[in-house]
């Protein structure tokens, strides 16, 4: 497409973020020019087996690259950065954060040996940057972290307002408040198309301080008796430094269990964000010498991830820390959605060991980073955009926010609810799905990015459902014949020694199949694995109502 053709239209890409909780990634085109807004990932489905974590699919990215002018990243939680070490290995552009931000990034990049390269650009509430045709205003929200901004996207054709992720917070723990003068100023001058959180969409009402569980804790500190050990979100550097305060108030120490919060604090710490006063910090291995009144552990493990400091807690297998009857366990986090089972079971195991567990369906232990329904009213009649299009959400989320639009005057047909990859363009005079791109899910397993599939799925739900047959056949290369077996090996599938019935009968199955292709002259080994595949699946089924998977291996001498 020529340049003329696209003057005075934008194109907006989700490739990430919609119909779904995390992995947020949007793209906005002007002409030649494309920037990126975020970069997260997700944690997986129950039903992707051994996957560690999800990115979207960049492969539009990948065949635009030469047009990317710059990354820009709202805040630094997981499902905004955590992407971008996997994105950056095949796309190259500076990347635009707060200091926060970007601190977290390096040590992210760090890890995956990608540093020293990556052009990371520190910026400030209330700067502004030019790239390509683009101008980006970095804009003060409150979120449940540092340094988290809405971006003012100046392009030829209008304003573009993406809120990134935010509330209305009128205390915050760092008294940074929410620049709302520069909303309405924004407002003022007309906003074309707002981008913004739906997350609490389904949430009557205003979101509460977070200084509200400051004083959650306050009470429970001054009630504890024994060691308190507190589970937040690693990110989380406003509800730590509110821990820290109360830990201070009652003469406590502070000792770290977990490597991403122990990461993150530092890196915290060392650029001005959180205080912790100078002694107040024991070592884990020093905890021992502390009395149990005296002490406060940080911990993750607020979602009950298998491999988390809490939840090895609760199994009475973590190396440092032993749950002792009289501990008080702070479970300061909401569940992801998905993870209510997992926390539940990290409750119940607490509770079989001793500890007193105050969790947020007792007490006021969390409150959410999110705006609610009035705050997102309150951003709309703020910025009074002509278009609207509701991000950060499962679909009924992006529904209920675009009901509070309507509500608020904006008219139907400039509310656009789409999918991951559709391409919306907006000019001055209206706006419409034109497109659809690649999009949908990268899976990372282990070292492995995207080499884990659909058909690589099936397989391991196949074999965590119904295990594995293996069958095992020697025939000799010359004339075809059965030299040893059948063999049958089974894992997952059923005990041998107690099918040895079965066993013995599916054997007799495979030798009748193998007396056949001997007889016809069959040495067609894909053919003779295929008849062995076809006779044990259906007499498996008939006989267990299972259908395992069966793995004919054909040795020939």
């Amino acid at each position: 497409m020529s340049n003329n053709q696209n003057k005075g239209k934008i194109n907006i890409i989700p490739l990430g973020g919609l119909g779904e909780i995390g992995k947020n990634m949007l793209v906005i085109e002007y002409n030649k020019d494309i920037i990126i807004v975020d970069s997260g990932m997700t944690f997986p489905e129950e039903d992707m087996l051994g996957i560690d974590l999800v990115i979207p699919d960049i492969s539009y990215l990948v065949e635009n690259k030469e047009r990317i002018q710059a990354i820009f990243l709202t805040h630094g939680h997981e499902d905004h950065i955590g992407g971008l070490p996997y994105v950056l290995r095949q796309i190259d552009a500076p990347i635009y954060g707060t200091k926060l931000t970007l601190g977290l990034v390096g040590g992210k990049l760090a890890e995956h040996d990608l540093g020293k390269e990556i052009d990371l650009r520190v910026v400030t509430p209330g700067s502004s940057i030019n790239v390509g045709e683009f101008q980006v205003e970095f804009i003060k929200v409150s979120h449940s972290i540092p340094g988290a901004v809405a971006l003012g996207i100046h392009t030829p054709i209008g304003i573009i307002l993406h809120t990134g992720d935010f509330k209305f917070d009128q205390t915050p723990v760092d008294e940074e408040v929410t620049d709302f003068h520069r909303l309405a100023e924004l407002g003022d001058k007309g906003v074309l198309l707002l981008l913004s959180d739906s997350t609490n969409s389904e949430s009557p009402g205003y979101t509460m301080s977070e200084r509200a569980v400051g004083a959650s804790f306050d009470e429970m500190f001054r009630l504890a008796k024994q060691r308190i050990i507190v589970a937040t979100f690693a990110s989380n550097v406003h509800r730590i430094q509110q821990v820290v305060d109360a830990a201070c108030k009652y003469k406590r120490k502070i000792a770290i269990a977990g490597r991403s919060i122990d990461n993150v604090t530092n890196i915290a710490a060392e650029l001005g964000y959180l205080n912790i006063p100078e002694g107040m910090y024991v070592d884990l291995d020093e905890i021992d010498n502390v009395a149990p009144d005296r002490l406060v552990i940080l911990t993750t493990g607020s979602q009950g991830e298998p491999m988390s400091a809490l939840r090895r807690m609760a199994n009475n297998d973590h190396k440092k820390v032993g749950i002792v009857p009289g501990d008080t366990v702070i479970i300061s986090a909401s569940p992801i959605p998905g993870n209510e089972k997992l926390i539940a079971k990290t409750i119940n195991d607490l509770f079989k060991l001793g500890a007193e567990v105050i969790y947020k369906d007792l007490s006021a232990v969390h409150v959410s980073g999110h705006a609610s329904q009035e705050e997102q009213k309150l951003m709309l009649n703020l910025t009074k955009p002509k278009f609207f299009m509701p991000v950060h959400g499962e679909y009924r989320h992006l529904v209920f926010h675009s009901q509070l639009a309507k509500k608020v005057g904006v008219k139907s047909e400039n509310i656009f609810i789409i999918e991951n990859g559709n391409v919306l363009e907006i000019t001055q005079e209206r706006g419409k799905v034109v497109n659809k791109v690649t999009s949908g899910n990268i899976l990372i397993d282990g070292y492995g990015v995207g080499d884990v599939g659909n058909i690589v799925l099936r397989d391991r739900r196949q074999l965590a459902r119904d295990g594995i047959v293996i069958v095992v056949v020697t025939i000799e290369k010359e004339l075809g014949n059965v030299l040893a077996g059948p063999d049958i090996v089974s894992r997952g599938f059923v005990y041998v020694r107690e099918s040895e019935e079965l066993m013995d009968e599916a054997k007799e199955r495979v030798r009748a199949v193998l007396a056949k292709c001997e007889e016809a002259k069959i040495t067609e080994w894909s053919t003779i694995k295929s008849q062995i595949r076809d006779v044990l699946r259906k007499y498996l089924y008939e006989k267990t109502k299972r259908k395992p998977m069966i793995l004919p291996i054909i040795m020939e001498v």
